[in-house]
């Protein structure tokens, strides 16, 4: 099969041809809002000193990754709303498939790192100077971005020759329901799906939850203003959590469901996935983090008194 001339078509977009224009509006300005918010915590963080902080750094981080994973997938949306034809190579599926599920991936890795921080920094304060190092955080991060990566090539690698028998995407980006286009599904790349799932997705899951678990349970028997740090601090994280969590079992179900679910439904579900996380996170911890919320206002009053002047 010769990769250059596979296309596929993205069969989950509702009328385009009546739509387009409106799609691409509300998309290309979600991208340009999620661009905008996400890189000005980022600067934020880069720029004040007092912000130099594992928590921030972290944050930074979960940032970047959003905009990442948005950029996978929004240009090629903007393509494909303005197309007649929604059409993708399959070479360019299986790497859009692949960055997709990494930086989700990194995600989860993130924020088990976030979770971690804030185990050591409410519940063994002494210890958290030594613990928390510029080489821990280094390492943590490292292991974000690169094990998912790592875990996911040998699946991307082992789809590349496989022949195809069904040229029709039920969706408006690449995901792993392009293994359901395969001639013989493949039971090594299910089962080797599964365990990515578990170690990627499930596994930091658990020990995140595991985490917060511990840190509420050391919270509870102490003071008012332990409490009131900890439900500062942990908060924003369980929000991102949750959600991004729903959206991963969204994404799943959509795999699983797919000819159950109708059109509609499909297209407002996949929308749901690849906007929430993105456009609420910056908004999450621009609005919940004490810290960035300052700086984040100071910036703000800078800008409007620039305004008023000119």
């Amino acid at each position: 099969m010769d990769l250059n001339v596979t296309y596929l078509t993205l069969g989950g977009h509702l009328e385009v041809h009546k739509y387009r224009y409106l799609y691409f509006i509300i998309i290309f300005t979600a991208y340009i809002f999620i661009i905008c918010s996400n890189c000005t915590i980022v600067y934020l963080i880069w720029f004040h000193q007092n912000l130099h902080e594992p928590m921030y750094i972290f944050i930074a981080a979960l940032l970047i990754n959003s905009v990442l994973f948005s950029t996978v997938i929004y240009p090629k949306l903007f393509i494909d709303f303005l197309s007649e034809k929604q059409i993708i190579s399959y070479l360019a599926c299986l790497l859009q498939s692949f960055t997709f599920y990494s930086f989700g991936g990194s995600e989860f890795f993130l924020l088990l790192g976030m979770a971690y921080d804030r185990y050591v920094s409410i519940c063994k304060p002494l210890q958290y100077p030594t613990i928390m190092k510029k080489t821990t955080v280094c390492i943590f991060l490292a292991v974000a971005w690169l094990l998912p990566a790592a875990e996911i090539v040998p699946s991307a690698i082992s789809s590349l020759n496989r022949k195809l028998c069904s040229f029709t995407l039920k969706g408006i980006y690449c995901n792993n329901s392009v293994h359901k286009l395969h001639c013989v599904p493949s039971r090594t790349i299910l089962i080797y799906g599964v365990f990515i799932m578990i170690n990627v997705a499930l596994v930091p899951l658990l020990l995140i939850l595991f985490t917060y678990a511990k840190i509420f349970t050391v919270t509870y028997r102490s003071s008012r203003e332990v409490r009131k740090k900890a439900a500062e601090t942990c908060l924003p994280h369980l929000l991102v959590l949750i959600n991004f969590s729903l959206l991963c079992t969204y994404d799943f179900i959509i795999i699983r469901l797919e000819s159950d679910i109708s059109t509609v439904a499909h297209f407002l579900m996949t929308l749901q996935v690849v906007l929430y996380n993105p456009l609420f996170n910056p908004i999450i911890y621009g609005l919940k983090m004490k810290e960035i919320h300052k700086h984040l206002k100071r910036l703000f009053l800078k800008m409007k008194r620039r305004c008023c002047h000119h």
